[in-house]
């Protein structure tokens, strides 16, 4: 059995409106993620993936390798264990 976790990552950097939430959307419902991005009011964008580990970290790895639209300084992540059941993956 494939173990699921749920990733945390606050994403810093110019990523409000580039079209940042839609692109992290699109690569964590590929990776087959359930969860959100969220914009948030000091800039940064909150990401919420749940599923197993091995895609949450896929998803991490493209986060932080620099392909994303705008432009990412830094992502300080958290895998915790997976809490409530989450459907879809959404931009709030």
């Amino acid at each position: 059995m494939t173990e699921s976790v749920r990733l945390t990552a606050w994403v810093h950097g110019h990523v409000q409106g580039v079209g940042f939430r839609w692109w992290t959307r699109s690569r964590a419902l590929e990776l087959g993620l359930t969860g959100y991005a969220s914009n948030q009011p000091d800039g940064r964008v909150l990401v919420v993936a749940q599923g197993p580990r091995a895609a949450c970290e896929r998803l991490l790895a493209l986060l932080r390798d620099g392909s994303t639209p705008g432009s990412v300084e830094k992502v300080v992540a958290d895998f915790t264990e997976s809490g409530e059941p989450m459907s879809g993956f959404r931009e709030r």
